[in-house]
């Protein structure tokens, strides 16, 4: 080859060479891009036609609230894995100093303690779809697991008795038991399932804890509006909040819908977003008015963490975040008139302690949280909290049904792969005559489920059909 010819051919690999780099520049730039890691002139796009609420503030809360149409992104600009920002030109309200400042307040009691570190990596995942956990949430270690399985509850109530239509396919139905066929009519992809019962879960609690009034979503945008003061300490996400209200319950479902990533994925602090919607939906005048002197603030300091109070509970279960767990008022050691549970809720409430010692009538679960309007139960052992829950909806309504029954047990550990099937029989009381043995002493004969069980239906046997009893 002659040299003019071998400069020629080197010259041609040259600029192949560059194209080639080009090219896979040119690629990566469009990944940043979209991701809004590398350039900041994406256009965002916006959905209209969801009214923002209009006219005074009721709340207290410091929000304004101006007349017209609000503005959201859509979907696509919460399709960013960690974090899920959304853009700051989204129609929401920013979140305030004086804002933040009550809400640390309503959470902790002052303004200077921060969420731990289990708090800020949780959030709402479904297991995997084709699982016998398909309709179950993963759910965490640390404070926020009592939310998670909370909200599980309410999850279940969506899946087994509130859904409609028939749009929804079958997901190996050969391979789940019978009690499992209606509970796993999900949609074949995830994205389908976290839009259908993950968004019409929380939108549904948010809309109760806001009077069905109006309900308030929070999501982390790209901007700060509050800058830490030494009187309240930053987190570096709560004070880039935008709040979103929205006036029915419908437009509530589908902006959750639009923004599932911005609760689901790692770094979205998903279940704090969720804990502060549910409080700006209640609005902290209502806030207030649910509380009383035992209870002043939400969360209580654990074991280097927080955990939840029973007030958060019961705004998830009921939409009040009413103190205690007996029904309506009673007077209490300080003279006041605590305030408990004024209706039945659609999930029920049950627990059981093994240190008994300071059991009073203020902390006896009562018939509005025992008796739901429907079979399903968050179930709190010992501080371990799962769900049990029946497919049966004459469960809470025919004392007949009651004689004998199967419920389902979901416990949010790692080692569970399906929900444990139980039978319960109400008639026949075997286990009654070892009733006043030790259970403190080790080896004892009955798990804290079943005496959970029995706070409710006194003496009656559980039948764990072969599975090792859990909790």
């Amino acid at each position: 080859m002659e040299p003019s010819d071998r400069e020629q051919s080197s010259q041609e690999l040259d600029l192949e060479e560059i194209t080639r780099k080009i090219s896979f520049l040119d690629k990566w730039r469009e990944i940043f891009s979209y991701h809004r890691l590398g350039t900041n002139n994406t256009t965002s796009q916006h959905h209209e036609g969801n009214h923002i609420s209009a006219g005074e503030t009721e709340d207290g809360t410091g929000i304004p609230q101006p007349k017209g149409h609000g503005h959201w992104p859509s979907s696509s600009l919460c399709s960013i894995p960690k974090p899920c920002l959304i853009s700051s030109k989204s129609g929401g309200f920013p979140i305030s100093l004086a804002v933040a400042t009550k809400l640390r307040q309503s959470l902790f009691g002052n303004t200077v303690q921060v969420f731990s570190s289990d708090w800020t990596k949780a959030y709402f995942r479904f297991h995997e779809p084709l699982s016998d956990l398909a309709f179950a949430l993963e759910v965490g270690k640390g404070g926020a697991r009592s939310i998670q399985v909370a909200v599980q509850g309410s999850i279940i109530k969506y899946l087994l008795f509130t859904r409609q239509g028939k749009d929804c396919n079958v997901l190996r139905e050969e391979a789940y038991e019978k009690y499992l066929k209606r509970i796993t009519h999900f949609p074949r992809t995830s994205s389908a399932r976290d839009k259908h019962a993950g968004a019409g879960t929380r939108a549904g609690v948010l809309w109760a804890a806001g009077a069905a009034r109006k309900a308030t979503v929070c999501l982390v945008t790209e901007d700060t509006y509050v800058a830490p003061t030494p009187d309240c300490s930053g987190d570096g996400f709560t004070e880039r909040l935008q709040l979103f209200e929205l006036l029915e319950k419908e437009a509530t479902e589908k902006f959750i819908c639009d923004h599932v990533p911005c609760f689901k994925g790692e770094g979205s602090h998903g279940v704090i977003l969720f804990l502060y919607s549910l409080i700006f939906s209640r609005t902290f005048e209502r806030l207030q008015k649910d509380l009383d002197v035992s209870t002043t603030h939400l969360l209580r300091p654990n074991a280097g963490g927080f955990l939840g109070r029973q007030a958060v509970l019961n705004m998830i279960l009921t939409g009040r975040a009413s103190p205690h767990v007996f029904n309506g008022y009673q007077k209490g050691r300080s003279r006041e008139m605590p305030c408990g549970v004024l209706t039945r809720s659609d999930v029920g409430y049950l627990q059981w302690r093994k240190d008994t010692s300071e059991d009073d009538g203020l902390s006896q679960v009562g018939s509005m949280l025992k008796t739901p309007q429907l079979p399903i139960w968050l179930c709190n052992t010992n501080g371990n909290y799962s769900v049990l829950f029946s497919t049966n909806r004459q469960l809470s309504s025919d004392w007949k049904v009651g004689c004998l029954f199967d419920l389902y047990f979901y416990s949010g550990q790692p080692a569970q792969n399906k929900p444990a099937h139980l039978t319960i029989d109400t008639h026949s009381h075997p286990w009654g005559r070892a009733r006043h043995e030790d259970e403190r002493r080790p080896g004892r004969r009955f798990s804290p489920v079943e005496m959970a069980l029995r706070t409710k239906w006194t003496e009656a046997t559980v039948n764990w059909n072969g599975t090792v009893p859990l909790f």
